[in-house]
């Protein structure tokens, strides 16, 4: 059982809930996940499953797409609506002055993350710090928000927006209220797209069964497949890098044996062929 399963989080689950409920939901040895939802965040949570829990490389840079909403006029030290009120303003924007000043954050923005989020400083994880009484200090990354649509404007602004990696939803709402001469926060989130994962797939902690797994070999039908010969199969097995005479071209590859049986996935590093991933009963 080697492969993904796209599971709805709920409201109020930590992803290593998820992971621990599933995996004794369905009795699995191994269970991981390719990026963390906040717990009162719900939607899509991509779990890994076996072997393929060494292939979260796969998900890193995968765009994701959310739906929530904002509320302005409080500032939290969660930027969200779960933590504790630092300050608070009289300040609402309206819907011309949202939408002229959201339009700054197009194509991308200097973000800084949330003081509370699983970033590692020297370590330690961002929320333990700011749990401790202390500040983290972080620098600030470029991100991508491809587009921020307004759905509707009443006591909260409800959105979709569509996202590069390692975007903050809970920093955008916190800048957008900054910018907007006040405060702004998360107060709902839910993440409807990872890359071409769709919300509408994925089924709840309890809907899930094993027959809802993607397998591992499925997970490449877009890479191209090279057939090798029984000699250069046996050096991928043992791990051996690769070379020009065996692949030609820069692009990654599923080697096949003489059987068309998939038996690993190759990257280009420094101009040889390296192992990725190798899928179950091809290494000796």
């Amino acid at each position: 059982m080697d492969g993904i399963l796209l599971i709805h989080k709920e409201a109020g689950l930590t992803s290593h809930d998820v992971v621990y409920r599933v995996k004794r939901k369905l009795k699995l040895d191994k269970v991981g996940h390719t990026g963390t939802l906040d717990p009162f965040a719900t939607g899509l949570l991509i779990l890994l499953i076996g072997k393929a829990t060494k292939l979260a490389f796969l998900f890193d840079d995968l765009s994701k797409t959310y739906e929530g909403s904002i509320v302005f006029g409080k500032a939290y030290d969660t930027d969200d609506v779960t933590g504790e009120v630092l300050e608070t303003s009289n300040v609402i924007p309206s819907l011309n002055q949202i939408e002229s000043e959201i339009k700054n954050f197009l194509p991308r923005y200097e973000q800084i993350p949330p003081q509370y989020s699983a970033i590692k400083k020297n370590g330690r994880k961002a929320y333990d710090i700011a749990r401790s009484g202390e500040k983290v200090e972080f620098d600030t990354r470029k991100v991508e928000i491809y587009s921020f649509d307004i759905i509707n404007y009443g006591e909260a602004l409800e959105f979709k927006t569509h996202v590069s990696k390692g975007t903050y939803i809970r920093s955008i709402a916190r800048d957008l209220g900054l910018k907007l001469n006040t405060f702004g926060a998360l107060s709902r989130l839910k993440r409807m797209m990872i890359g071409a994962y769709d919300l509408s797939q994925a089924k709840t902690i309890d809907e899930v069964e094993l027959t809802d797994l993607i397998p591992d070999t499925k997970l490449f039908e877009s890479e191209r497949y090279i057939v090798l010969n029984d000699f250069v199969v046996k050096l991928v097995k043992n791990g051996q890098y690769l070379d020009s005479r065996h692949i030609k071209g820069d692009e990654p590859v599923v080697i096949l044996d003489q059987n068309k049986t998939p038996i690993a996935f190759y990257v280009k590093e420094n101009e040889v062929f390296v192992p990725k991933y190798f899928f179950r009963g091809s290494e000796l």
